[in-house]
C-alpha cells in the first residue's frame, strides 16, 4: 500500500488528506484503488515492457460518499504470464500538476543449490529521491522485515546480518538488489519482496527463491 497526499479544496481551504493507494494483483487482473479523494484524479495505465492503449483498457469505477469523496478502483487484466510486464497505475490531479504511482512486478521464480551466494534483483523502475527500500521475506508466515534502508539518513537495518546485504553504491543508482551469502535451502526459501517509496511513488518487486539441497559430494 502506498501513502499519497492529496490537497483538497474541501471547505475552501487547502486540506491535506493522506490517502492508501493499493495495488493488488492476481494470476488475472491487477487492481489498483484508493479512498477519500476530491477532486476526482484521472487514472492511468502503463506497462514495461511498454504497451498499446487498446491493451491496456481497463474498468474503472468512481463512486462518492456522503462528504462528496470519491472512491476509485480501477481494474486491467493480466497480460501474458505473470512474470511478463511491470504494471504501472498512476492518479493524476484534476489541476493535472500532481501525479502518484504505484507499480508491481512479479519476477520469474529463481532456482538455486543451496550454499551458493545469489543475488535477488530489485530495480526502481525511474530514478528516486529520498526514498526508502524495504526488503521482507515470507516462508509460511506473515511476511518479516528482513532489511531496511533509508535513503536520507543512508541508515540500514539488517536482520540478516553477515547472511545479506545491499550494495550501498549501487542503491545510490536505484539498485536495491539483495545478496544472500550461503543460503540453507530451509532458512532461506521462500517470497522475497522488495518495496522502493518515496512521497508520491510506491515500486513492489516480488520474486519466489526455492534453494534446493546440495549434492552430498559437494560437502565431502
Amino acid at each position: 500500500m502506498s501513502l499519497l497526499q492529496i490537497y483538497s479544496p474541501v471547505f475552501n481551504i487547502k486540506t491535506v488528506y493522506y490517502i492508501v493507494l493499493i495495488m493488488e494483483m492476481t494470476d488475472e487482473t491487477v487492481t489498483c484503488s484508493s479512498h477519500n479523494i476530491y477532486p476526482l484524479p484521472q487514472v492511468t495505465w502503463a506497462t514495461d515492457p511498454p504497451s498499446t492503449p487498446e491493451v491496456l483498457e481497463n474498468v474503472t469505477c468512481k463512486t462518492t460518499d456522503h462528504k462528496g469523496l470519491f472512491t476509485v478502483v480501477s481494474t486491467l487484466r493480466i497480460l501474458g504470464n505473470l512474470s511478463d510486464y511491470t504494471y504501472f497505475c498512476s492518479f493524476i490531479s484534476a489541476d493535472k500538476t500532481q501525479v502518484w504511482t504505484a507499480s508491481r512486478k512479479i519476477q520469474a521464480s529463481i532456482t538455486q543449490e543451496e550454499g551458493h551466494s545469489m543475488s535477488i534483483p530489485c530495480i526502481a523502475p525511474h530514478s528516486l529521491h529520498n526514498f526508502s527500500l524495504t526488503w521482507t521475506f515470507s516462508a509460511s508466515s506473515e511476511p518479516t522485515v528482513i532489511v531496511r534502508y533509508d535513503n536520507r539518513t543512508r541508515h540500514t537495518f539488517n536482520l540478516l546480518e553477515g547472511q545479506a546485504e545491499l550494495d550501498q553504491d549501487l542503491l545510490l543508482l536505484g539498485d536495491g538488489s539483495l545478496l544472500l551469502h550461503k543460503p540453507d535451502s530451509e532458512e532461506h526459501s521462500g517470497t522475497y519482496t522488495c518495496t522502493f517509496s518515496d512521497v508520491q511513488s510506491r515500486h513492489v518487486i516480488q520474486t519466489n527463491v526455492n534453494f534446493t539441497v546440495a549434492r552430498i559430494s559437494e560437502w565431502m
